[in-house]
This record gives C-alpha cells, sequence and structure tokens, in this order.
C-alpha cells in the first residue's frame, strides 16, 4: 500500500472537515508532518515553539514535573486530538511536557497561520470550540473522581474511561492497546504503582478484565461501571 499522503491525514481530522481540495492544498502549505519515535519528547517547558500540533497516529503524555521530579500527567491524547493550544490564549504552555507513548505521527502549524485558517473558516472555528468544551469535560471527569472517589474506584473509572476513548469492541470485549504502564496509571489517578497492580490483578482474577504486555481487555464493561460508581 503507498504511503498516505500528508493531505489524507489531514482530511481526516474532523476540524478540518468540510474543506474543498483548495482550502486543503492551502492547509497543507501551511503544515509540516514528524514522526516521533516511543518515549521521545515533543516538546519541553523552555521552548516556546508558538505551534499547535495535530496527532495524526499514535498516543502523546500531557505532563508536568512536580518539585521532587514526579510526573503530575495531564492527559492522555489519541488520533485527531489537538495539543500546544494554549498559545492560542496567549499562553505558551508554562512548564508543560509533551512526548510520544508509542510512534506517533504529528503535524505542525505555526500559530499565526492557523489563527488565519480560523479567521477564514467559521465551521472550523465551531468544530474547534466544540473540541474545547469536550477536552474541558474530561478534566472535570478527572477532577471530580479525585475529589470524591476512593483509589480503587479512581483506577476503574480511569479504565472505563480509557477503554472508552481509546478501545475497539468485537464480540463484546473491548480491546485496548496497552500503550501505559502501571506506572503511568498510577500517575494519572493519584494512586502508586502497587495499588494499580492490584487492583488490575484483582479484577482479572474476578473475570472482568485481562490483560498481557500488549493489550488490555475489558470482559465486562457493565460490571467495571458499576465498580466505578
Amino acid at each position: 500500500m503507498p504511503d498516505k499522503s500528508k493531505i489524507w491525514y489531514l482530511k481526516n481530522l474532523n476540524i478540518f472537515e468540510g474543506m474543498s481540495e483548495m482550502q486543503m492544498k492551502r492547509v497543507e502549505s501551511m503544515t509540516s508532518m514528524s514522526k516521533v519515535d516511543k518515549n521521545r519528547p515533543i516538546y519541553f517547558p523552555e521552548q516556546a515553539t508558538g505551534n499547535i500540533y495535530f496527532l495524526k497516529e499514535g498516543h502523546v503524555k500531557l505532563y508536568r514535573l512536580h518539585e521532587d521530579g514526579r510526573e503530575v500527567i495531564l492527559d492522555i491524547l489519541g488520533p485527531g486530538e489537538i495539543f500546544g493550544e494554549l498559545t492560542l490564549c496567549g499562553e505558551g504552555g508554562g512548564q508543560d511536557y509533551a512526548s510520544a507513548l508509542d510512534e506517533a505521527l504529528i503535524c505542525t502549524v505555526k500559530k499565526p497561520d492557523f489563527e488565519a485558517m480560523l479567521l477564514n473558516s467559521p465551521e472550523m472555528n465551531l468544530r474547534l470550540t466544540r473540541w474545547f468544551g469536550l477536552r474541558l469535560r474530561k478534566f472535570e471527569e478527572k477532577v471530580n473522581d479525585l475529589a470524591f472517589k476512593d483509589v480503587t474506584q479512581r483506577i476503574i473509572g480511569f479504565l472505563v474511561r480509557y477503554a472508552e476513548e481509546f478501545g475497539k469492541i468485537k464480540s463484546g470485549t473491548v480491546t485496548v492497546p496497552a500503550f501505559l504502564s502501571h506506572q503511568d496509571i498510577a500517575f494519572l489517578t493519584a494512586s502508586s504503582r502497587q495499588t494499580v497492580t492490584t487492583t488490575l490483578n484483582d479484577l482479572r482474577e474476578k473475570g472482568i478484565i485481562g490483560f498481557d504486555r500488549k493489550h488490555l481487555m475489558i470482559q465486562d464493561m457493565e460490571r467495571l461501571k458499576t465498580l466505578a460508581r
């Protein structure tokens, strides 16, 4: 199969939906595409890049570092998502880091060029606004979990969202690529690696989930959702 062109990827990103061939070629001329290897950084806090990034393939981790060196993971992104968007609000990204969790394909556009796209496309502006709303909802759910749920519920609630966002369902089982480590899940749920491992093993013994080095399988999603409440 021939390599997919940059314009093919841009067409399959929802924010560009409905654009004409001519408009897409104009967008293509403003963007650059690059591959980032697993666990490699995309940007650091010191880099005031002024870029907007579109994730085409793979998964990206957005995080900050605590004073003691611990990671505070802000979000995990999958194909079709945008990051670096704080530059649109006049922010440079502050103390944020971004790195690839697996091999990622990223499309980059400079802030002035992206703003010009928005000015010339009210539909694109509306889709971006909706996307921001979804991102805000994800953060609200995370804050709600941290405030009102115990550690086991937080881990299970994360597994539900993880499966719903990144999984594929077949014959009643949801399968998710295991691109997160137990330590990553611990960072995301304000728990410890040992607690994550214990919780996952307990769920596996009950027949609710299964996992190996490459995949997480949710075998009983309804029961998992019930335990997360």
